[in-house]
């Protein structure tokens, strides 16, 4: 299946997250911060990442300005997501190169997989 690096701050969703991508045979990474995410990223080059908006160290939004995934990775896809539907914030990660949003608290299980099989079979931008 996939290389999927999840970004989540809270351990026991990171860890949630995880068990969910692994019962469909993904080759999960997790980072704590936005620095552990981009060391990992550069480590790993993933299909995917599930990044958390908020975060302390280094959120979601800084994450993307020095990943640059539309310039510099193209084909890798990310789903960003929060606790908090703050659109202005949506809207500068999608400017930054995030292909899905989810509202943590709407997310169930089978969501968080059909949304990431969904944005798996998306066509690479541009």
């Amino acid at each position: 299946m996939a290389k999927v690096l999840v970004v989540e701050d809270e351990k026991s969703l990171s860890d949630a997250y995880e068990m969910i991508l692994k019962s469909e045979k993904h080759d999960v990474e997790l980072a704590l911060n936005g620095h552990e995410a981009l060391d990992a990223f550069k480590k790993s080059k993933p299909d995917l990442v599930l990044l958390d908006l908020r975060m302390p160290k280094m959120d979601g939004i800084e994450f993307l300005k020095k990943l640059q995934p539309s310039k510099k990775y193209p084909k890798t896809k990310i789903i960003v997501f929060s606790n908090y539907d703050d659109q202005q914030e949506i809207k500068e990660a999608f400017e930054l190169g995030a292909h899905r949003y989810i509202l943590k608290a709407w997310s169930s299980p089978n969501e968080l997989l059909k949304v990431v099989r969904e944005t798996l079979a998306e066509k690479p931008k541009g």
